[in-house]
């Protein structure tokens, strides 16, 4: 991968501030369950909605045990704005019990304990290591798939791919800043369609692989 140093730093510049999202915002006085389930619920949905949704439910249940305990309907209507929230509901509702059955009430630390709960996949997973536990992950959502092979560091047709082949490429000492600074940068400047060029701290680096339009 070229000119890895000074796109990060370029990055992590032009986005210092972790508190801009939800899940970011988590991440100094970090409660490992309430970071799981705002991640559930931030999936498929923009963080202005995580947040809400998020607040709402753990002003009335904030542990496992209580979330179990909350009637469907009204579980429903606390994560309401977090959309697709009937099925939401029922991956709570298990992702909770398994917590407090199998794990004796505690997020598990691992990525492979993670996994084998069924609701929490890897970019999941991942954002529960790193945000939660400060561990060493690539949380991977379409903007950290999709800006890496914009700009030619790699050429990879899945998430998956692209966190295996950025594990092996991209130096850990940027690991944590990694998520939030491209996740920041996708949703503002690298954009898609249309993406703001003009107005790219890493333009003069970006291969501007697949680009056709570009402002």
């Amino acid at each position: 991968m070229k000119h890895v140093k000074e796109i990060m730093e370029a990055l992590i510049k032009k986005f210092p501030d972790l508190n801009l999202t939800t899940l970011n915002g988590m991440r100094k006085k970090p409660n490992h369950f309430k970071i799981l389930i705002s991640c559930l619920l931030s999936l498929r949905t923009q963080d202005k909605n995580t947040k809400i949704a998020s607040e709402r439910l753990f002003a009335v249940a904030d542990t496992p045990k209580k979330i179990i305990n909350l009637q469907d309907k009204k579980l429903e209507e606390l994560i309401f704005s977090s959309g697709h929230y009937k099925k939401k509901a029922q991956i709570l509702k298990h992702v909770s019990n398994e917590i407090l059955t199998k794990f004796n009430n505690k997020v598990p630390d691992t990525k492979e304990q993670l996994l084998s709960i069924k609701g929490i996949g890897p970019k999941t997973a991942n954002i529960v290591l790193a945000f939660a536990f400060d561990q060493y992950a690539l949380p991977i959502d379409t903007h950290c798939h999709r800006i890496p092979n914009r700009i030619g560091w790699i050429t990879t047709k899945t998430p998956e791919q692209t966190e295996k082949e950025l594990e092996k490429k991209l130096p850990k000492t940027y690991w944590k800043e990694f998520n939030h600074v491209f996740v920041q940068f996708g949703q503002t400047i690298c954009k898609p369609i249309s993406p703001k060029c003009s107005e790219c701290p890493i333009n003069k680096y970006c291969k501007k692989i697949n680009v056709e339009r570009f402002r």
